[in-house]
């Protein structure tokens, strides 16, 4: 049955995001926006072809603290008649099925002078890669998080600007702390291997770095994270890492190409995760 939320009175700007399957990229990006910005924005996703949720990407959002509550795979005809101020399409197939289906034509992006947006994102069921769903969220979260601050500057009055985009702006970091950080083998490998994982704990990097000193390896966890490349999260006796997800672009990108194109300068590490014994279950640690 249709979505009957045509006219509800709200101040928050609506989104939705598309994809084929509504299976994965536009699942993350629903939970993403919501959990960054839920107050300003109404958020929905759906698909051109429906399918059930991928269990991964129910994984990956948990495994980083998102909530997967009310996720649902959903077709665009459930929205027939509602109008948006942004749609945006995760993948071409998407783009060119959205743009000659005959719900576009029914519903008012254009007539409520909203916007259109085409994102392309790999499927993260197909790509390579040691975690393709964690390195898809992790450039979804990169990309909405522009998307706040810029459409929060645009959009919005004095006062809500001020604040909201207070509250949701990417992170200043300068660029000669950044490489410094980036300098030492431990730091490096660290970024390196929680950029693959997604999370780590510091007896994980401490298997994978081979290094029988926690106080050593803390110590450059904690440079990095006084640096704002990475955050932590306590659960009982384990503090697990990720790279902070507001990190500007830039950055995130000089770690992902550093990662992506050197695994064999990390291939022993990743190996001695692998043969980890007790190794922590992030599942049961998620908050």
């Amino acid at each position: 049955m249709p979505v009957n939320q045509k006219n509800v009175t709200t101040d928050k700007r609506r989104v939705l995001f598309l994809c084929t399957a509504n299976s994965a990229r536009s699942q993350m990006a629903e939970a993403i926006l919501r959990h960054k910005s839920g107050d300003v924005f109404e958020v929905f996703s759906a698909g051109t072809q429906p399918d059930k949720v991928d269990e991964n990407t129910l994984i990956a959002l948990e495994k980083f603290g998102l909530s997967i509550d009310d996720l649902s795979a959903k077709s665009i005809e459930n929205f027939v008649g509602q109008s948006f101020d942004y749609v945006i399409t995760l993948c071409d197939k998407a783009t060119q099925e959205c743009r000659t289906h005959p719900w576009f034509a029914e519903q008012a992006v254009a007539a409520n002078n909203g916007q259109l947006m085409s994102w392309d994102f790999p499927d993260p069921k197909t790509r390579q890669g040691l975690d393709p769903f964690a390195q898809t969220l992790n450039e979804l979260n990169s990309r909405i998080a522009m998307f706040v601050l810029v459409e929060s500057k645009q959009q919005f009055d004095h006062h809500n600007k001020h604040q909201q985009v207070a509250e949701n702006t990417l992170i200043e970091l300068n660029p000669i702390s950044f490489y410094k950080c980036l300098t030492d083998d431990i730091r490096l490998k660290s970024l390196m291997l929680v950029k693959y994982y997604g999370e780590l704990c510091v007896c994980e990097l401490m298997t994978a770095l081979q290094e029988q000193s926690q106080p050593k390896v803390s110590r450059n966890l904690a440079l990095l994270r006084k640096a704002k490349l990475l955050v932590d999260r306590k659960h009982g006796q384990w503090v697990f890492y990720r790279l902070n997800p507001d990190l500007p672009e830039w950055a995130r990108s000089v770690l992902a190409t550093t990662a992506e194109n050197n695994i064999d300068f990390i291939e022993d590490n990743i190996s001695c995760i692998a043969n980890m014994a007790d190794r922590p279950d992030k599942s049961k640690f998620c908050c």
